[in-house]
């Protein structure tokens, strides 16, 4: 697919960002950060705050959920990555249990450590470290999965950047589920869409696997940042506040 006019600087722009990741840096470099209204049946229910950084060549991606109406912290989860995608690290908690998947040869190696387990208990998968991590309710992880697909299916061509027709691929990791699968994402278009009552024009792309099916809505004037998502099956609306 072809980017249009508007879309080929920020294309451009996020290619560019791509390179420079391997460029020594002083300091953690702020990519984005925020927070995520999960709404069922137009309820919120989940706020997912969320930060994303690059510090030398790692990337770091930290999220916390917390539901509406209760005092815990909920779901915590850090992920490290290197500039090329590959794992460093993720951990992730939830005030009963923890668990951790490090890269171990051709392995990823996933550690699950309950409240009542005295030793952590050990689940090999047989992935490359360039798999998404893709955990169970944690938004910000289809952000950074939406920008690996437009980084690595986009490429300058004639002085414009021409987009693969055919979905992106990936294989991804659920830490919490204990399961991978593949996964596609496939550039839909620009559609203007409601935004707390205002219109605004964005792109959206298909996230999908074996029985899902996610829109998702980027803004390509904004460093592509993930703004809208919605999961019909569950009558869910993710919005970014």
């Amino acid at each position: 697919m072809r980017c249009g006019a508007t879309v080929v600087l920020a294309c451009a722009a996020l290619l560019y960002a791509g390179d420079k990741k391997d460029k020594p840096q002083k300091g953690p470099q702020k990519v984005d950060s925020g927070a995520f209204g999960v709404f069922v049946k137009g309820q919120r229910v989940v706020t997912e705050n969320f930060s994303v950084e690059q510090d030398n060549g790692i990337s770091l991606v930290k999220s916390q959920l917390k539901e509406t109406g209760s005092a815990a912290s909920g779901q915590k989860s850090e992920l490290q990555m290197t500039s090329s995608g590959e794992l460093v690290r993720y951990d992730w908690s939830d005030g009963g249990g923890s668990l951790v998947v490090i890269p171990n040869n051709d392995f990823l190696l996933e550690k699950i450590t309950t409240s009542a387990s005295t030793k952590p208990a050990e689940q090999p998968f047989l992935m490359p470290s360039t798999s998404a991590i893709l955990d169970n309710n944690f938004f910000v992880h289809r952000e950074v999965l939406a920008w690996r697909y437009l980084q690595t299916n986009c490429h300058p061509e004639g002085g414009e950047l021409r987009c693969q027709k055919e979905p992106g691929e990936f294989g991804v990791l659920v830490p919490q589920d204990r399961t991978s699968l593949r996964v596609r994402l496939e550039l839909v278009g620009r559609e203007k869409v409601m935004i707390r009552g205002a219109e605004r024009e964005l792109l959206r792309l298909n996230l999908m696997g074996e029985s899902f099916s996610w829109a998702l809505w980027v803004d390509d004037k904004d460093q592509f940042k993930l703004v809208r998502v919605t999961i019909p099956d569950a009558g869910t609306e993710v919005v970014r506040d």
